[in-house]
C-alpha cells in the first residue's frame, strides 16, 4: 500500500510559517547585486547571438526555443540596447529562484530562520550566480526546475492536486526556453513510481497539467517538428563523450560550490533516509536518475543545477542547531565570495589575466571581453579597402559570436551588415549578389578561399587578455564563384565552437 506520513510546518508555533519578509529581502538583494555587476566586463558570446535573434523572432531556432530571444527583444524595447538592459531578466529570475528555494525549505518543515538561511545558501551557489549574471536559457531553466520541484513537494504535503496545473504551466514555459525540462519531469515521474507516493500519479489533475504543458510548449515543438528536429542534432553536437562524463562528475562538485557541496550531499542522503521525509524521496531519486543519464550523454554538468539547488535546500533544513546554522552561514559566505570571483568581475579584468590563480578562476569573464576590440580590428581592415570595394562589401563571421559582435558595434565603427552561416544565424539573411567583396573573420582559409576568385590574409586578431578568438585570421575575398544563393548553402553549418 502506498501510505505516507508527512510532517507539515507547525501551525501556531511563531517560529514556523513562511518568512515572507526575510525571503523577499534575500531575493531582492540577490537580484540587486547581480544587476550592480551586470555592466562588466562585456557581452557574453551567446548574448550577442540572442540580441540579433531578437530582431528575427520566430517560434523556434535550430539551437534553441523562442523564449530567450523574446526576452532580449522585450528588454531592449523597455530599457534600451545595452548590456545592463538585457541582463535585467536573468537577475530578476534568479532572485525569484532564491525566493522559491526558501519556500521549499518551508515545505520541508524549516523554521523561518532556516528558510532565510536556505535562501541565502541558494543565492551563494555558483549555479545561482552564473544563472543570474548573463541572459541565457539557463536563467529561465534554473527557476523552472526549482519551481517545479517546489510545487511537486507542495502537492505531496498538502494533497492539493489542482497544483498539477501550475506544474504544467511552469513546465510549459520551460519548454519555450529549454527542452531539458522534459528530463526533469521524467525523472520526477520515475521517482514517484519507485519511491512514491504513487497515488499522486493517478489523479485527473495530472493529466490536465501535462496537457497544459504541451499546449504552452506546442508552438516551439511544432516548429521543431516542421524543421526536422534540429535540436536533436544540436544535442549531439553538445555531447562531449567520455571526456564530457569526467567533466560532468567534476562539475557536480563545483556547480553549487565546494564549500556548500557537503550540504547538498547531506540533503540527498536525508531525503533518502529520513523517515519523516519519505514522501519526498522522489526528489532524490529524480537526481539519481537524471544525473547518470546526463553523465553518460556527455552533457554539461550545469544541467543538474536545479535539482542540486533543491538538494542544497534540503541539506540546509537539517541545520537545526545554532552550531550548524553558524557553520552553514560561514560556508555560504565563503562559497558566495568564491562564486562571485569566478562569475562576476570583482576585480579589473587585467588583474584576472595577470594572476595565475585568477586566470583560471576567471575563465568565464574572458568570454565576455574583447568583442569591441574584434569589431575595431575588422573595421580597420574594412576601412583599408578602396572606396569602390567598401560600397560592395559585406562582413562574414564563422560563428555567431563574431557576427553578433559586429552587429552590436556596427554603427559605432561604420560597418556594413555582418552575416554568419552558423545555426539559425544563417536564416537571418544572406548577402545579395551585388555584394562581391567580403571581409571574413574566423573562417578556415582553405575552404573559404575556394568559394571566391581571390582571397588574401589581412591580419590576425589580437587581444589584451586571454580570448578564444586570439590569432584567428582576417581575410578579404573578392568575386564569389557562384551566386550567393548557392554559396550560402555551402557556408551553413550546425554546431558549437
Amino acid at each position: 500500500m502506498d501510505t505516507i506520513s508527512i510532517t507539515a510546518p507547525k501551525k501556531g508555533d511563531a517560529s514556523f510559517g513562511t518568512a515572507r519578509t526575510g525571503l523577499a529581502v534575500v531575493a531582492v538583494a540577490t537580484a540587486t547585486i547581480l544587476l550592480l555587476y551586470s555592466a562588466t566586463p562585456g557581452y557574453y558570446v551567446d548574448e550577442l547571438y540572442f540580441r540579433v535573434a531578437s530582431q528575427h523572432l520566430d517560434w523556434g531556432y535550430i539551437d534553441q526555443p523562442p523564449l530567450v530571444p523574446l526576452l532580449a527583444r522585450l528588454q531592449i524595447a523597455l530599457f534600451g540596447d545595452s548590456l545592463i538592459a538585457i541582463r535585467v531578466a536573468p537577475a530578476v529570475l534568479t532572485g525569484l529562484a532564491v525566493l522559491v528555494s526558501g519556500l521549499i525549505a518551508r515545505e520541508l518543515g524549516a523554521a523561518r530562520r532556516v528558510q532565510v538561511l536556505a535562501a541565502c545558501a541558494s543565492a551563494a551557489s555558483l549555479a545561482s550566480i552564473a544563472a543570474g549574471h548573463v541572459l541565457h536559457p539557463t536563467a529561465v531553466d534554473h527557476l523552472v526546475w526549482v519551481t517545479v520541484c517546489w510545487l511537486v513537494i507542495r502537492i505531496i504535503r498538502t494533497g492539493d492536486e489542482r497544483l498539477w496545473l501550475a506544474v504544467g504551466a511552469v513546465a510549459g514555459v520551460g519548454l519555450l526556453a529549454k527542452y531539458l525540462v522534459v528530463l526533469l519531469v521524467a525523472g520526477l515521474a520515475i521517482g514517484l513510481l519507485l519511491a512514491g507516493p504513487r497515488r499522486v500519479l493517478l489523479r485527473p489533475w495530472l493529466a490536465g497539467g501535462v496537457g497544459l504543458a504541451l499546449l504552452i510548449g506546442s508552438p516551439s515543438l511544432l516548429w521543431q517538428a516542421a524543421h526536422g528536429w534540429p535540436q536533436v542534432a544540436m544535442a549531439g553536437e553538445l555531447s562531449e563523450g567520455v571526456s564530457g562524463a569526467v567533466n560532468f562528475l567534476v562539475g557536480q562538485v563545483l556547480m553549487i560550490g565546494p564549500f556548500l557541496m557537503p550540504v547538498w550531499i547531506l540533503g540527498l542522503v536525508a531525503l533518502l533516509r529520513r523517515a519523516e521525509w519519505r514522501p519526498y524521496r522522489a526528489i532524490a531519486v529524480a537526481y539519481l536518475v537524471v544525473a547518470p543519464v546526463l553523465m553518460l550523454a556527455g552533457a554539461e554538468s550545469r544541467y543538474t543545477e536545479g535539482l542540486l539547488t533543491v538538494l542544497l535546500v534540503a541539506g540546509c533544513v537539517r541545520a537545526t542547531t545554532l552550531a550548524r546554522r553558524l557553520w552553514l552561514g560561514a560556508a555560504a559566505v565563503v562559497n558566495g565570495l568564491l562564486a562571485a570571483v569566478m562569475v562576476l568581475t570583482i576585480f579589473p579584468i587585467s588583474t584576472y589575466a595577470a594572476d595565475p590563480v585568477l586566470v583560471v578562476l576567471g575563465e568565464e569573464q574572458f568570454g565576455e571581453t574583447g568583442w569591441p576590440s574584434l569589431a575595431a580590428q575588422v573595421a580597420a581592415v574594412y576601412r583599408s579597402l578602396p572606396e569602390t570595394d567598401r560600397r560592395r562589401a559585406v562582413l562574414y563571421a564563422e560563428n555567431y559570436g563574431e557576427a553578433g559582435a559586429l552587429d552590436r558595434y556596427r554603427t559605432a565603427y561604420g560597418l556594413p551588415r555582418a552575416y554568419s552561416g552558423q545555426n539559425s544565424y544563417a536564416d537571418f539573411g544572406r548577402p545579395s549578389d551585388d555584394r562581391d567583396v567580403v571581409v571574413a573573420v574566423g573562417v578556415d582559409r582553405a575552404s573559404f578561399s575556394a568559394l571566391f576568385r581571390e582571397c588574401a590574409v589581412q591580419g590576425r586578431l589580437t587581444f589584451d587578455v586571454p580570448h578564444f578568438e586570439e590569432g584567428k585570421e582576417l581575410l578579404v575575398c573578392r568575386g564569389p564563384n557562384e551566386p550567393w544563393t548557392t554559396t550560402w548553402e555551402k557556408l551553413r553549418w550546425t554546431g558549437v565552437f
